[in-house]
């Protein structure tokens, strides 16, 4: 099967509706597809474990749940994006699976799906039973060995001796599973795998440094160990000879499958008179008769001992560097090129300059801070720039001064929220005019008179309806008047009486 499946689809979206961005990831990054895990994919879940609100414990029950599918691709791929997060994620996540009492149980995994699927499971089982083993060799001696400071005062030279003993045989056991992959070139057969194996090799050659430096601590305090701890001591150092024969069958795979030989370390075996001398010391200190040997001879022993295996760990560091030099450089010209694209994507942008069509140009390309005219504040003598309140101000005045020509007397709201008596329209030519005062304001003519001269505000400001339902029993005075000055006048002496409505 190639490509991704209807399921993985599913899957995705699945979390794409959920809104979990890390579960899709995963699905992404373990999909049915005859590959290893895109590199994009395992590059944003290597960030995940670096960001503090992504919930380490959700992303690894996410690769666990991936790992209970039946097919060996998605199982495979499952491991590899695990064992990626191991080595190059933060250090919480191992820590998070090292706390775990249970991780991978893949030890009767089997797909019977294809020739394949029986092929690939045999290897599904071996993988996940090193990565089990990494996170508990984590877990009791809380550091990666992978990771571990090395060198004349790395944490494997400057150990202690009891330390040591407790400490090297977990190297070992962690050495022994990543071993056990036992896997041949003409097995290396797809992209799953080889993506495994690649960081299988990574693993062994970081970690095999590590176990040949504390080896050399190992045999620097040989000679001034007690008998139980030369014991110990001695069966350690025969295991590491057998383990350096299987590092070394596992190095020419490697070399099988294409990595390039300056990638890989040169092994240099350790003199047999070493292991001699050690036996000899051994059984001297138990008792046992042995052929006499200077201390002179066994410290020469000793010391080139020491430098062949010094010499095979300058020559993994080395590896080590070049491999972590190159992977400096890959991000770099990633980084490169992700700017290059970014200024690419930014000169292709259009300008945000205004022009003369834009609702928010500006003459001149400048802009105006003139104030704001609010019509609804209150108007400043100090400045010219209410020049229109002023003018508006004046104009209320005007209509308040004119109220003698209005025709009514009801009051108008205004702008300001007060009252005030609106225009009276353009009025007819007077001739034959009739105004019938006692059916406009409902008294005589004569009643008006008594009109006090604060009434007059009083009475546009707050119009009375008094009156204004009272019927009239006098009979009406016609009155003709040529002069329409001397009409109004007598209209306005009646505007606080009340109010009615004019007949023609």
């Amino acid at each position: 099967m190639s490509g991704q499946s209807i399921t993985d689809r599913i899957t995705a979206a699945q979390h794409s509706v959920t809104g979990s961005a890390v579960s899709k990831t995963v699905c992404k990054a373990t999909t049915h597809e005859i590959m290893g895990p895109k590199k994009k994919h395992l590059d944003y879940l290597i960030h995940c474990t670096n960001e503090m609100n992504v919930n380490i414990p959700q992303l690894a029950d996410s690769l666990f749940e991936r790992t209970t599918n039946t097919s060996w691709v998605v199982v495979f791929k499952s491991l590899i994006t695990t064992h990626h997060l191991m080595v190059y994620g933060n250090e919480r996540f191992i820590q998070y699976l090292a706390s775990r009492n249970t991780l991978f149980n893949l030890s009767n995994f089997l797909d019977k799906s294809g020739l394949q699927g029986y092929d690939m499971s045999t290897f599904i089982r071996r993988y996940s039973r090193y990565l089990n083993e990494k996170a508990v060799s984590y877990r009791q001696v809380a550091f990666d060995f992978t990771k571990v400071k090395r060198g004349v005062d790395g944490v494997m030279r400057t150990m202690n001796t009891e330390k040591l003993l407790k400490t090297i045989p977990i190297i070992q056991n962690q050495m022994d599973a990543l071993l056990d992959f036992n896997v041949n070139a003409n097995e290396l057969t797809n992209g799953v795998i080889n993506a495994a194996f690649m960081l299988l090799f990574k693993d062994s050659i970081r970690l095999f440094a590590a176990y040949n430096e504390g080896i050399i601590n190992l045999l620097e305090k040989y000679f001034d160990m007690k008998k139980t701890q030369c014991k110990e001591g001695l069966d350690i150092y025969k295991k590491f000879l057998t383990r350096m024969t299987r590092i070394s069958e596992f190095l020419k795979v490697a070399e099988q499958v294409g990595i390039d030989r300056g990638d890989i370390p040169d092994l240099s075996q350790a003199p047999s008179s070493l292991l001699e001398a050690l036996e000899q010391h051994l059984a001297s200190l138990e008792g046992k008769k042995v052929k006499d040997s200077t201390a002179a001879s066994r410290a020469s022993t000793l010391s080139n001992a020491v430098s062949s295996l010094a010499s095979t760990g300058m020559s993994f560091t080395k590896v080590d560097e070049r491999e972590k030099q190159a992977a400096l450089e890959e991000e770099q010209a990633r980084l490169k090129a992700l700017k290059e694209q970014r200024l690419k994507e930014l000169s292709k942008r259009p300008s945000f300059s205004t022009t003369d069509t834009s609702p928010i140009s500006t003459t001149g390309g400048t802009i105006s801070t003139a104030p704001t005219i609010d019509l609804f504040s209150t108007p400043s003598c100090s400045n010219g720039a209410v020049k229109m309140e002023s003018d508006l101000f004046d104009l209320q005045q005007s209509f308040q001064s004119s109220m003698q020509s209005a025709s009514t007397g009801l009051p108008v709201a205004t702008a300001w929220a007060g009252y005030s008596t609106p225009q009276a329209p353009p009025q007819p030519p007077a001739v034959g005019l009739q105004v019938d005062f006692e059916s406009v304001f409902g008294n005589k003519a004569a009643a008006g008179g008594s009109l006090n001269s604060d009434d007059l505000a009083g009475g546009i400001l707050k119009p009375t309806l008094a009156g204004s339902n009272q019927p009239s029993n006098q009979q009406p005075e016609k009155l003709v008047s040529d002069d329409l000055d001397s009409s109004l006048a007598n209209l306005v002496g009646n505007l606080g009486i009340g109010n009615g409505t004019m007949k023609k």
